[in-house]
């Protein structure tokens, strides 16, 4: 069976020794809520390797000088920074759907035969009228002539 780093597998004692502290400081770490394992259910600690990760950076942190609130103030930090990558990736990734999906079913409209609005395909006309047989004389810069009454 494959375990993942987010299964819990190792006994206190096993992740104290792999982490390089002693147990009482993973009790403690656990109590303050900087590291929390895993319960079983008769209330015995299980550690995941990325528990033990945590305790390598807690206690690296520790010997730098970085009192046990500013640790757990970093990892709290380092926790809110890793969910907003994750919701700019999803956003991100929904973003990119959206953009795919707009440019496969693009909408370009256009005047029709009658001078109403139609939808067309990018790249594509309209349908032209039917030719008309209207005649339309055109005279350039001639006022009309008024018409005279027939008949009086």
């Amino acid at each position: 069976m494959a375990h993942d780093d987010d299964t819990p597998v190792f006994v206190i004692s096993v992740a104290a020794e792999l982490a390089g502290m002693h147990a009482q400081t993973l009790r403690q770490y656990d109590r303050l809520g900087l590291v929390s394992p895993s319960r079983t259910r008769g209330g015995g600690r299980r550690y995941s390797s990325r528990d033990v990760a945590l305790l390598r950076e807690v206690q690296r942190l520790s010997q730098e000088g970085v009192s046990l609130a500013g640790i757990q103030r970093i990892l709290d930090l380092e926790n809110h920074v890793a969910a907003l990558q994750s919701r700019v990736h999803e956003l991100t990734q929904e973003r990119d759907a959206a953009q795919a999906a707009l440019s496969t079913a693009a909408r370009v409209f256009a005047v029709g035969p009658q001078g109403e609005v139609v939808t067309v395909r990018p790249g594509q006309r309209p349908p032209r009228p039917l030719a008309s047989q209207a005649l339309v004389v055109w005279r350039p810069n001639r006022p009309a002539r008024p018409q005279r009454p027939t008949g009086a």
